[in-house]
């Protein structure tokens, strides 16, 4: 069974780390990582993820990827308002204007643009309405597996924005807001029948699998430190219905503390324990092949 078939159930288990940076700054708290005020465990939410992807495929310069002509732009992104793009959808089959929903324009901006084919996206927000898209690719967000330490640095620079500044004296402070480390867990679905009604390819899911594995190899900053992705294990089933709950498969995954006397700062106090790669027969779920990525 192969990863990339569009017309099979899928899910996958995705593990990263984070040292000494901000892998999701949250906005409303200065910036400073998301945690979860009750737990301290830190998060990353979906959409972080899935603008690594996004991305990733956008600068990817090989081929067809990132033309939306060769039916692989980017939708979601901040140098084109979305209501032009949806136009220029219309002009491409016809039609410039309606308030009800176009399935032609849908159908030509989920040929043109890889993100709305996996993600989804709400279509209606302009003149013309072409409706909206079920992705079916889902990700949950992501939840560190230990209590993390978020951090407020205080930094000095010597770059002025005003000359009133530069009477002040020779420094400005800073703040730089990290956590020390920490590894998080996310979980994903892919939905064939969802597929199907956006025309996700093999190759669609091909790409989908190297971005996911090189989430952060060109997303690199001083803000988030050094991140990787530790892990990546894929549950494909042999049919779109499925064979086994995707909760029971997730359990499969295990993530062990090999020292919990102290707090985790690196990948090398972990333990991943999961079942070798191929059937799942001999683990009570035929019909299930696992396929570890990294």
């Amino acid at each position: 069974m192969s990863i990339t078939n569009p017309k099979t159930r899928h899910e996958f288990v995705l593990l990263f780390d984070v040292v000494n940076g901000n892998p999701n700054g949250d906005p409303d708290a200065g910036n400073l990582p998301r945690v979860d005020p009750e737990t301290m465990h830190g998060l990353v939410t979906d959409v972080a993820l899935k603008r690594k992807v996004r991305d990733y495929v956008q600068n990817l310069q090989r081929d067809e990827v990132g033309n939306p002509e060769e039916g692989f732009g980017i939708f979601i992104q901040s140098r084109v308002a979305l209501n032009t793009l949806i136009e220029q959808a219309g002009d491409a089959v016809g039609i410039k204007q309606s308030k009800v929903p176009q399935d032609a324009v849908r159908a030509e901006l989920c040929r043109r643009y890889y993100d709305i084919r996996l993600f989804g996206a709400v279509l209606s927000t302009g003149t013309l309405n072409a409706g909206q898209v079920r992705g079916p690719v889902q990700i949950t967000f992501a939840r560190s597996l230990h209590p993390v330490a978020p951090l407020d640095l205080s930094i000095t620079r010597k770059a002025r924005t005003t000359e009133e500044r530069m009477e002040t004296g020779e420094t400005e402070m800073g703040r730089k807001p990290i956590v020390p480390y920490g590894l998080y867990r996310s979980h994903g679905f892919f939905n064939p029948y969802l597929a199907e009604q956006t025309g996700v390819s093999e190759r669609d899911l091909e790409i989908f699998w190297d971005a996911m594995q090189n989430l952060f190899e060109f997303d690199r900053s001083a803000a988030r430190g050094e991140m990787a992705v530790r892990g990546l294990f894929v549950f494909t089933h042999d049919n779109p219905k499925g064979n086994a709950p995707a909760h029971r498969l997730f359990e499969l995954v295990q993530v062990r503390r090999l020292d919990d006397g102290r707090p985790p700062r690196s990948f090398a106090e972990y333990e991943i324990v999961a079942p070798p790669a191929g059937s799942l027969e001999a683990h009570g779920f035929p019909g299930v092949t696992l396929t570890r990525l990294v």
